[in-house]
């Protein structure tokens, strides 16, 4: 079926060949055209990628804000752009309510999903949590995505309205590869809040009330038992060490990547990772 509205879908990846496929699936059929922005992979997933009739731009890692931006320069011309990352399927229905809302003639600049986090441990795999996540946008607010945002952070607030398909996530396998990743982005965060202005905060309550909030106030422990609190203290992580990193970037810690992020050195910035996180 045609439609005079277009929408271009886009994934960012690297060597993620094992959950890529699903994902470009997924991509493939709710969009017009799908591009894959290849932080260059070394795994075959550019030709997963080929193979499924998908374009593939080969963009040197710089952050997600870059490589976002590129994949919007690459859907040019289209109405709206939907993206899911590498670990991320719609789930059945989507289709539908996609081909439905393209019909209502949409205007709206954001439009909102829930994203289901699974949790897949050796105990068993539960939802962890669910949350809105802007991932349909309309061209022109597409735009806002700069290579300043280094971090997978949200875009700027607009308008958004609710869609009611449902993204699936791959969210975690285990708490100390999610602790190390999401370790490299608080200090990533810390950087590139520093260069905003902004001040590290106290976090002494920080990670208790998250643990509190996925598991009482989001049902984790419901759904995961004892598993969901690991995971829930491991996520909370993140959020106290991002104003443990700032304080330490205020103070005058970490100059070389304050240096590479002020004169917009992102690619040098990423390389520093093996430096600074061990």
């Amino acid at each position: 079926m045609m439609f005079a509205m277009r929408i271009g879908g886009f994934v960012i990846h690297g060597n993620d060949r094992e959950t890529l496929g699903a994902c470009l699936d997924s991509l493939l059929a709710v969009t017009d055209e799908v591009v894959a922005i290849d932080s260059c992979s070394t795994d075959g997933s550019a030709d997963l990628v080929r193979g499924k009739g998908v374009r593939s731009v080969v963009v040197p890692w710089q952050g997600y804000g870059a490589a976002r931006a590129a994949a919007v320069r690459e859907l040019e011309g289209f109405d709206y752009v939907f993206f899911l990352d590498s670990d991320e399927v719609l789930a059945p229905g989507a289709p539908e309510i996609f081909t439905a809302w393209r019909r209502s003639n949409p205007t709206l600049p954001h439009y909102g999903f829930v994203r289901r986090d699974w949790a897949h441990l050796p105990g068993g795999s539960f939802v962890f949590r669910t949350e809105w996540q802007t991932r349909l946008v309309r061209a022109d607010a597409a735009k806002d995505w700069k290579p300043e945002m280094i971090v997978h952070e949200a875009l700027p607030r607009r308008e958004r309205a609710p869609l009611t398909a449902v993204i699936e996530h791959r969210f975690l396998t285990s708490t100390k590869a999610l602790e190390a990743k999401q370790d490299w982005y608080a200090l990533l965060w810390g950087i590139q809040a520093h260069a905003e202005g902004k001040k590290a905060r106290n976090t002494f309550l920080k990670r208790p009330g998250h643990v509190v909030r996925n598991c009482v106030v989001k049902g984790a422990v419901a759904r995961g038992g004892l598993d969901s609190v690991r995971v829930a203290w491991a996520v909370s992580r993140y959020h106290a060490r991002k104003h443990h990193y700032l304080a330490r970037v205020s103070s005058g810690e970490y100059p070389e990547m304050v240096a590479a992020y002020r004169e917009k050195r992102f690619g040098d910035l990423f390389a520093m990772r093996n430096t600074y996180v061990r």
